[in-house]
């Protein structure tokens, strides 16, 4: 009976530990309570506002192709996903506890000293994603641990003042733009207000007040509000409010206006946390902020966010390719796609290949959209080589096959084929057209000899005086009729991607 009672009051006082109530969250103060008023331009903190200035940046239309970098302090455990410092706490505790001991102990703020980007070299990375063919790139700034990759005045937990004791955000925006390349930056703080409450470790560092300016604390996710990681539909429904208080709320503008005006940054990425609507007048004065400072500086940017965050003056990003749009849209988007199976670095990280991505890059650009292919360095700051490679295979592909990509639109149709409901052909096509006169199609599936493409007749385009195949320098015959133009293809594939149709009329 005595051990029994042991181990009841043992249960008891375990539960009471993993159920304790985080303390308050901790936010800077700002003068005034408030981040700083958007300056004086062409943009109020409205929707007609935004409806009615906005224009998505020709520079984004015409790009096509951009890089989206995951890199953090996450990157040093390498293990689950770039949401380890969720996970260590929760679902991950006992991997932690194994290799790297308790959380009491070992704390996610114990990995800071340990990520060094000791090798982290901002040209070779540039000269890469020029060599790729990329148009712009979009490192993370923060991501939903709390820790800063650029040098901030409003906190001590950056990358400039711990772990590789410098400015990475700084250094790579220099070394992209002397490449020519347009540089933004994706910032995920929204979702740290409680992406660090432990689920399943009793004993922990998330609550020790000399860290509260880092963690929060991790605030308890509350069921009567919307999820800090961005509402589900049905919150969205229901009407449900974010769970973010107003100094964290102030405090999260202070630090996007730190990062607007220390970068300048061309695009401005969101996740989900910003969607909830009762954060509208938040957004509103971030957009005018953000849009009358570049405004002053006489260039063209964009906010770029999911879902329905922003009513308008934004363009929709749709994270990984399943969830792409199926058409045409008279809107310009992108896709986040991951290089591998996860966003952040991992050990054993599954990679994908040129051709597949090449693929979903087609498929985007065909119905109006972009792809931003996320790669993972590791913590040292080098990018592992096998992502490398396929970043060069790319690139390979474009200075053949650029001229199909950049500045091109979508046609009236986006393809043809056994997968297009409206277009079925036993020949796989998708298109893209460049001006009046300038129409590719893209062979999805190589076949060659004798070839049809059904909607490239007399009716719908015109006459065709000219057809070539990218890359491949012989004459193509053709054969133009009221059904279809007809070409006669090499056996062999002279690409080994997606090979381009060009036609001329």
């Amino acid at each position: 009976m005595k051990k029994l009672l042991i181990l009841i009051v043992t249960f008891v006082a375990v539960t009471a530990s993993a159920q304790q109530e985080p303390p308050p969250r901790k936010s800077i103060e700002l003068s005034g309570g408030r981040a700083a008023d958007f300056p004086v331009g062409p943009f109020t903190d409205s929707w007609e506002s935004l409806k009615d200035n906005y224009k998505t940046p020709q520079w984004f239309i015409d790009a096509k192709f951009g890089i989206f970098i995951h890199w953090g302090v996450y990157s040093v455990a390498a293990t689950g996903s770039e949401w380890y410092p969720r996970h260590m706490y929760g679902a991950l505790l006992k991997h932690h506890t194994e290799n790297w001991g308790n959380p009491k102990k070992f704390g996610y703020k114990d990995f800071i000293p340990l990520f060094t980007a000791e090798k982290f070299d901002p040209d070779t990375w540039a000269t890469l994603f020029k060599e790729a063919g990329a148009k712009y790139v979009i490192p993370t700034a923060e991501h939903h641990d709390g820790f800063a990759l650029y040098d901030s005045k409003l906190t001590r937990w950056d990358a400039k003042d711990m772990g590789p004791k410098r400015d990475l955000i700084g250094d790579l925006a220099k070394a992209v733009r002397r490449q020519g390349i347009k540089f933004g930056v994706s910032n995920h703080r929204m979702e740290h207000w409680d992406f660090m409450y432990p689920t399943a470790a009793t004993e922990h560092d998330l609550y020790d007040p000399e860290y509260a300016d880092f963690y929060g604390p991790p605030q308890k996710p509350d069921k009567n509000k919307a999820s800090a990681m961005g509402p589900s539909a049905e919150e969205v429904m229901e009407g449900k409010e974010a769970p973010q208080d107003q100094g964290f709320l102030e405090e999260w503008l202070a630090r996007c206006q730190e990062i607007i005006d220390k970068y300048q940054p061309d695009i401005l990425w969101f996740d989900n946390g910003i969607n909830s609507r009762s954060l509208d007048p938040l957004k509103l004065r971030l957009a005018a902020y953000y849009y009358n400072r570049a405004a002053q500086w006489d260039k063209p940017v964009s906010l770029s966010t999911k879902h329905d965050a922003y009513l308008y003056g934004t363009i929709t990003d749709y994270e990984r390719q399943g969830r792409a749009p199926k058409d045409i849209t008279s809107h310009y988007w992108q896709v986040d796609e991951p290089i591998g199976n996860k966003f952040g670095y991992i050990e054993g990280l599954q990679i994908q290949s040129s051709s597949q991505i090449i693929s979903k890059l087609v498929e985007n650009i065909s119905r109006n959209g972009n792809l931003c292919l996320n790669i993972s360095p590791k913590a040292d700051g080098t990018i592992p080589e096998n992502q490398q490679e396929v970043l060069r295979q790319i690139g390979h592909w474009m200075k053949i096959n650029g001229e199909a990509v950049y500045g091109t639109h979508a046609w009236m149709v986006y393809g043809e084929g056994p997968t297009v409901e409206k277009n079925k052909s036993e020949f796989d096509w998708r298109f893209t057209q460049k001006d009046k006169s300038t129409f590719y199609a893209y062979m999805m599936k190589w076949r060659g000899g004798k070839v049809v493409i059904k909607s490239f007749n007399i009716v719908n385009l015109g006459k065709i005086k000219k057809v070539e195949l990218l890359g491949y320098d012989k004459h193509i015959k053709f054969v133009q009729t009221d059904e279809a133009l007809e070409i006669v293809l090499p056996s062999e594939n002279p690409n080994i991607n997606i090979s381009v149709v060009k036609v001329e009329i």
